[in-house]
């Protein structure tokens, strides 16, 4: 029963935000979420974890604030570069170690650097990931972090390690 639920609600959220907020919408989803659930239940291999709502209420409150805001600083320093040839620039690959422990937070992590104008995500291993960045400040991996992804991962950590 569990399964049929947490597939239907799954079904349902998928249909809405394809299908709009039209009550006839959203008594068609709801009756076909829930038909299709109990056919495909069988066959069907997940689970639905109730504290998901809770990460992704996170994740759209209190993350995508942050990446806003640290995109919006990236691309005024890129801007005033490109407007400024005279300002340094120092290119360089640099090691960022992570607190960031799933793989989906350091996925997450990574894609917000690569989005962020003047970063580009090259590798990630278990302990650190492994950015092209157009202008290196620091001498050590830690500095890095401290300018790179820091104001990332406080909120990263929370919602991804377990």
């Amino acid at each position: 029963m569990k399964k049929i639920i947490s597939l239907s609600l799954v079904m349902f959220i998928i249909w809405v935000l394809m299908a709009g907020f039209n009550v006839q919408e959203v008594i068609v989803g709801a009756a076909v979420s829930i038909i299709l659930s109990v056919i495909l239940s069988n066959y069907v291999q997940m689970s639905f974890k109730w504290n998901i709502i809770i990460k992704l209420l996170m994740f759209i409150l209190m993350y995508i604030p942050i990446l806003i805001i640290e995109l919006i600083k990236a691309n005024l320093d890129v801007a005033k570069r490109v407007l400024n040839p005279n300002l340094p620039i120092n290119p360089g690959i640099v090691k960022v170690p992570t607190k960031v422990k799933s793989d989906l937070g350091k996925l997450t992590l990574a894609n917000s650097i690569t989005l962020t104008p003047g970063t580009i995500s090259i590798d990630a291993d278990v302990e650190n990931v492994y950015i092209h960045w157009i202008d290196v400040k620091g001498e050590t991996a830690e500095e890095h972090q401290k300018h790179i992804s820091s104001s990332f991962e406080g909120v990263l950590g929370r919602i991804f390690n377990d």
